[in-house]
């Protein structure tokens, strides 16, 4: 099967179901998932689908947002390679706010049960996670808890996000790149993780590298808001250094 054609019926199938995944159309048409990936590519910049985490969605589908277990199944390896790698940005007895997102959540299961850290959340997983931990003082943000996400996003939260400093807030986001900044699907949320952002000395956005040139419907953050990128080796070269260029130093777990 030729190129166009095979581009063709992942636009057919896109539309039909809604969402396409790489490793399914690799498997249905006995090929790479680089080549997949090129394909996906070629319809987006025609305008006919929209990439977006691990697949892509028909054009104007831009509220996609998958939930909480697809999110977790997607790109596991990846994010944990990234969790650990956000180990050594903890500071020492300080203050922490951790996202909601796959990958936060991934961190703080991972924080050593001898921390001494204050962390702040809005993220119900994330304060699962913590809540037994013997060296933490865990402070959860109340709000209108979304039930995709499972965080508390609306006025009780942002107000709270208003009341603090903390030494690192520990950033997720469903897309970035250079022109579109950070983005996830929802505006409430959107919200959110500007204020945990504008309440942190340090921000370090935690994102696979397959999340990379994705855009979505509400804007969070430009580039130049972050101090660091972890991310995983996929990400490439000539694209790390634009992102360092536009302002966060990167790092690929």
């Amino acid at each position: 099967m030729y190129a166009p054609e095979r581009q063709q019926e992942i636009l057919r199938i896109a539309r039909e179901t809604g969402r396409v995944d790489v490793l399914s159309l690799a498997e249905e048409f006995q090929v790479t998932a680089e080549t997949v990936r090129r394909d996906l590519k070629a319809l987006d910049r025609a305008g006919l689908v929209r990439r977006v985490h691990g697949g892509a969605i028909p054009a104007g589908r831009l509220d996609f947002e998958p939930d909480l277990a697809e999110r977790e199944a997607t790109a596991a390896d990846e994010k944990d390679a990234i969790a650990r790698a956000a180990l050594a940005e903890l500071p020492a007895d300080g203050s922490v706010i951790i996202d909601a997102g796959t990958t936060a959540a991934r961190l703080a299961a991972l924080l050593p049960l001898e921390s001494t850290l204050t962390v702040v959340t809005h993220a119900l997983p994330v304060a699962a996670r913590l809540a037994d931990h013997p060296g933490i003082a865990l402070h959860l943000i109340g709000g209108r808890v979304r039930h995709r996400t499972r965080a508390a996003v609306d006025a009780w939260a942002l107000r709270a996000y208003g009341e603090i400093h903390a030494d690192v807030a520990f950033l997720a986001t469903n897309g970035f790149s250079l022109d579109g900044g950070l983005t996830t699907p929802d505006l409430a949320e959107a919200a959110v993780k500007r204020a945990a952002a504008a309440a942190a000395r340090r921000v370090v956005l935690l994102a696979d590298s397959g999340k990379y040139g994705q855009r979505h419907f509400a804007r969070f953050a430009d580039l130049s808001a972050v101090d660091l990128l972890i991310t995983d080796a996929g990400l490439a070269d000539d694209d790390a250094r634009a992102i360092e260029a536009a302002g966060p130093a990167v790092v690929r777990a």
